[in-house]
């Protein structure tokens, strides 16, 4: 069976005209109902970095979790982020995002890999504390327009550091839609046989044409948890002016079924996410 995130802060981050919070409210209530793995709801981050999330903590008080299996998961950029996300218990997932890039790393949260890497192992030690779990996305894992070094050798030395520190969820992140066939089988085949103790996931930003074959070289190289957006919105702010779009939940779920893995979801909250989604991104 695939497991799914679903990523609407991902969706919302880099959107032009900031979205009502009584709106974001009943697009992720609505979201909770559909029966997701996860939802990647909001983000703790300086509202002056993303300014369409400054209002995570009010949109979070809002969310009805309690009849439903999904669980929450919160991205930060730094250990402050982190210690005001482990002050809410219902978020079950702490998310960082840990770029294989020094440009990258320094241009989405002002620090370095190392100063990056220190901030995990002292997040890792909070969730520890607070019985929530880290996950960290390995940005521009494939690629990035720096002339940083990436791919499954770079990602490989990466998931040593992580594996030492005791993070057991990773992500390999497409940031900017740079990833094909060939480099995504390569990084999950050889990473899932030498971590089979560690979980991971795809997130992949794609085109429209592309979206099949990179879901196809990712699961068949051993990957069963994806990232998805409905409707394909968003992607990074910070990686580029120009974006590919997140991977579309509805083309993960075209897939799943293909291949005799589809989630069981509430088909009818999906119809009402949908809609939900097209009132805040197709009406703008």
């Amino acid at each position: 069976m695939l497991h799914l995130t679903e990523c609407p802060r991902d969706a919302m981050q880099g959107w032009p005209t900031f979205i009502p919070t009584a709106d974001k409210i009943s697009y992720l209530n609505a979201l909770l109902r559909v029966g997701f793995d996860t939802l990647d709801f909001g983000s703790f981050v300086s509202p002056k970095a993303i300014p369409q999330l400054a209002d995570t903590t009010e949109v979070l008080a809002g969310l009805d979790v309690s009849q439903s299996k999904t669980q929450l998961l919160a991205i930060v950029a730094n250990l402050r982020g982190a210690e005001t996300a482990a002050q809410h218990p219902q978020i079950r997932f702490i998310g960082f995002p840990l770029s294989v890039s020094e440009t990258f790393q320094q241009r989405n949260t002002n620090k370095s890999i190392v100063q990056a890497l220190d901030d995990v192992a002292r997040m890792q030690e909070l969730c520890a504390r607070t019985g929530q779990e880290q996950v960290v996305y390995l940005s521009m894992g494939f690629g990035n327009p720096y002339g940083d070094a990436w791919g499954p050798a770079v990602l490989g030395e990466f998931t040593q550091k992580l594996d030492v520190l005791g993070v057991g969820i990773v992500a390999l992140s497409d940031t900017i839609g740079a990833s094909t066939p060939a480099t995504i089988a390569p990084a999950f085949r050889e990473l899932t046989a030498a971590y089979p103790h560690i979980r991971f996931g795809a997130h992949l930003h794609t085109t429209p044409t592309t979206w099949r074959e990179k879901i196809q070289a990712a699961y068949d190289a051993g990957c069963h948890h994806f990232d998805g957006a409905l409707g394909g919105y968003g992607g990074c702010p910070m990686a580029a002016d120009e974006l590919t779009g997140n991977m579309p939940t509805e083309r993960l779920l075209d897939f799943a079924a293909e291949v005799g893995a589809a989630p069981e979801l509430n088909r009818e909250a999906l119809k009402e996410a949908m809609a939900w989604n097209q009132r805040i991104f197709a009406g703008h």
